[in-house]
């Protein structure tokens, strides 16, 4: 008698397309999403598309998307991110499990980040990476912080002279969108699209998005911490360039997230974050990449997984 097996075949790991080769990111709305093999069926009045979900990066998913569960098992195997995009602004996110299924790179943030030592060269390495020309390693938190608003500041005053945009200061309502300026819209609707692709690698590569270094006490600390390294060359940049082209256009949410992921690809951001991300966190790619499972022992050390152990007397240990 043949076993017949529930639910789905899962995929194999070699199946899966490796973080740093996949699409940046596809938004959906108004749709319904459904598996057919190892595509995510997507429906809607114009018809039917098939995406593999190995090939994605992040899905953000706009009002009147409905979700199979048969579709939420396939973004979970293949380590897909999912950021819910709400109206007027307002998001919540989610993910599947980690396409890296080693905890080396957990285990490596969480000790970095539960020394203050090491915890504040972490830091030093972040803002480090926006000022390369200059040396930071000496600098408090408190000097590294104003020396970054000043930077923001002024990528800010330089983005409104090159495009024309007027630009007074950040506002941002998260219970309403509309309210903003255009050029504040904008920046919110570019901003979310990196903190999805941000989470997505930093969630895909096996580390916690709240073990943040920079940021804490928030479920999505590193994140913050993350996608800071890449505003002023990304987010804020295109932000800009939407609002000088479409102005005040009721749809300026969308046009940003559509110039955001040309951004992306053009940028090759996805493989400049992954090798940011082990490098902040002092990994290789041998080091992060490995699948073993052992088992912990506070004499022995690292012990076989998968073995049938008998029990011993502390005599026998001795």
């Amino acid at each position: 008698m043949v076993k017949k097996q529930a639910g789905a075949k899962k995929p194999e790991r070699y199946e899966l397309g490796r973080v740093r080769d996949r699409i940046t990111f596809l938004y959906l709305e108004h749709a319904k999403l459904n598996r057919q093999d190892s595509a995510i069926q997507v429906m809607d009045e114009r018809g039917i598309v098939y995406v593999p979900a190995a090939m994605l990066s992040v899905l953000m998913l706009g009002p009147g998307v409905d979700v199979t569960h048969r579709a939420m098992e396939l973004i979970g195997e293949a380590g897909l991110g999912v950021v819910w995009v709400g109206e007027r602004g307002v998001r919540q996110y989610a993910y599947g499990r980690a396409l890296n299924h080693s905890s080396a790179l957990l285990e490596a943030q969480a000790k970095l980040v539960s020394n203050k030592r090491s915890r504040l060269m972490v830091a030093r390495k972040m803002y480090q990476m926006r000022f390369p020309n200059e040396d930071v390693s000496q600098l408090t938190m408190q000097q590294l912080r104003g020396k970054e608003g000043a930077r923001v500041r002024q990528v800010y005053l330089e983005e409104s002279q090159r495009t024309g945009v007027a630009w007074s200061r950040r506002e941002y309502n998260p219970n309403d969108f509309d309210s903003g300026s255009p050029i504040n819209k904008a920046l919110t609707a570019a901003h979310q699209a990196l903190y999805g692709l941000s989470y997505s690698v930093i969630s895909a590569l096996g580390a916690s998005a709240g073990l943040g270094f920079v940021h804490t006490g928030h479920d999505l600390s590193f994140v913050y911490d993350f996608a800071d390294l890449y505003k002023a060359e990304f987010s804020i940049p295109v932000a800009f360039s939407v609002t000088e082209k479409y102005g005040d256009d009721a749809d300026i949410g969308s046009k940003t997230r559509l110039a955001m992921r040309d951004a992306f690809v053009d940028g090759k951001l996805l493989i400049r974050m992954v090798k940011d991300l082990k490098t902040l966190l002092g990994m290789t790619d041998s080091d992060s990449d490995a699948d073993v499972v052992s088992l912990w022992d506070d004499r022995l050390g690292l012990q076989k997984f998968g073995v049938q152990y008998q029990e011993r007397r502390e005599d026998d240990i001795k």
